[in-house]
């Protein structure tokens, strides 16, 4: 499958590009593009919601996605019009301009870093046919086991997610035609997650295709 159209710039801070320009948790963000249809915040965390970043890609129409738990500071800080914000609960479903989004609880079963009550959320957005998920901060949890998508972006890191080897593990249960390995090589995680990662898939005999973007 290609997936050309994906840049992880670092961490998750992605960006996807079809008839419509997506960003989530953007980060660390050098160029002042102005280009971005949707922004998606997956939480609240510094290196997934950094106002500076979100300045950089923001134009007057921009959307902003965030989880309802976060509106009080995505209003006060992200500097997007209140109404060109929207504030959902995980496992919603909403259409906007073209786009199906689909929320997703995403925490840690043990850890207190990402906790289920905070009700922080990845996303599944259907841009041109094709069903992203960018999962978030996020442990295998049974919520996430329900997701159906074409292309995965998985938090491969550990500590404060799932690591390679369960990352790897929920792939193959779940079946994607691509995944792409995220949050690792920098905060968090060794570079050598993401190619741990593909041989750990690769040694469990599934074909899904994995693609390095870090």
């Amino acid at each position: 499958m290609n997936v050309n159209n994906i840049i992880v710039n670092t961490q998750s801070s992605i960006r996807i590009e079809g008839s419509k320009i997506l960003y989530f948790d953007p980060y660390l963000i050098q160029d002042d593009t102005h280009d971005a249809d949707f922004i998606f915040i997956t939480h609240e965390h510094y290196d997934h919601f950094e106002p500076e970043s979100i300045a950089k890609l923001k134009k007057d129409d921009t959307r902003l996605v965030t989880p309802a738990s976060m509106k009080k500071k995505a209003l006060s800080q992200a500097g997007i019009a209140s109404g060109n914000c929207m504030f959902y609960q995980p496992g919603e479903r909403h259409e906007e301009q073209g786009l199906l989004i689909e929320t997703v609880p995403a925490y840690n079963k043990l850890k207190p870093f990402h906790t289920k009550g905070k009700k922080w959320q990845g996303y599944i957005v259907t841009l041109d046919g094709t069903r992203y998920y960018v999962s978030g901060d996020t442990d295998v949890n049974k919520d996430i086991l329900k997701v159906q998508c074409d292309v995965a972006l998985l938090p491969v890191g550990g500590f404060y997610t799932m690591d390679w080897k369960q990352a790897a593990e929920y792939a193959a249960q779940i079946k994607p035609k691509a995944v792409i390995p995220t949050h690792y090589g920098s905060i968090v995680g060794k570079a050598a997650d993401g190619p741990a990662f593909k041989k750990e898939l690769e040694t469990l005999g599934s074909d899904v295709q994995v693609e390095l973007k870090l």
